[in-house]
């Protein structure tokens, strides 16, 4: 799976086993979800392009490379991509947001949509948000609907995942980079990932 990237940073393995705790309260777990967010997008844009940008200084206006916010749109999955999307504005607060709504049915384990609502994505640079892989679906359907749009290259960050749904976006969507903060060990018989993390919508929104 070549376009798998997996973080091995220690403060991401810590973060990521941080909010594993069933007892953390909400309030902690969507900010340290936020801070994963952040984290993912630093080893995304590792290697970003800078454009050079006029600012005006102490000692007057001087030319400086920065990241064009115009050219990424982040796109979080709702509900549990909120708290990433909070963290990744906070690093780069002009980048337009697209949202897309997505459930998995409880029977067939299939993602359905809901909603979407996206700024133009026509040549740009599209960031999904999303924490949980864990059969795929969600996502991979997620990058079609994207592609739709005619973006110029789509970026995943999601904070745990199962094996099996890596493989199955990977062999789907081969052109799709996929950042991953953790690969945990599989799927149960409901298929939610082991250990995991619980439903992470509900636990960041107490519901």
């Amino acid at each position: 799976m070549h376009n798998i990237r997996h973080s091995s940073h220690p403060l991401v393995k810590h973060l990521i086993n941080t909010i594993r705790d069933y007892t953390l309260p909400s309030v902690l777990f969507r900010k340290y979800v936020g801070l994963l967010g952040q984290y993912l997008l630093f080893e995304a844009m590792q290697e970003w392009p800078l454009k050079p940008k006029k600012i005006t200084t102490w000692i007057g206006e001087m030319e400086f490379g920065q990241i064009d916010q115009k050219e990424l749109v982040f796109i979080p999955i709702l509900r549990a991509g909120i708290p990433m999307m909070e963290g990744v504005l906070e690093v780069l607060p002009e980048v337009p947001v697209g949202f897309l709504a997505m459930k998995r049915e409880e029977q067939t384990f299939e993602p359905t949509i809901y909603y979407k609502r996206f700024p133009k994505l026509q040549g740009k640079t599209a960031i999904l948000l999303d924490p949980m892989v864990a059969t795929g679906g969600s996502l991979s359907d997620a990058v079609d609907v994207v592609k739709e749009e005619f973006p110029k290259r789509i970026l995943s960050l999601n904070l745990i995942a199962a094996p099996q749904g890596l493989e199955h976006v990977s062999q789907k969507h081969p052109n799709v980079t996929i950042h991953i903060a953790q690969i945990d060990e599989g799927l149960d018989s409901r298929m939610f990932i082991r250990p995991g993390l619980g439903d992470a919508g509900d636990r960041a929104f107490n519901t």
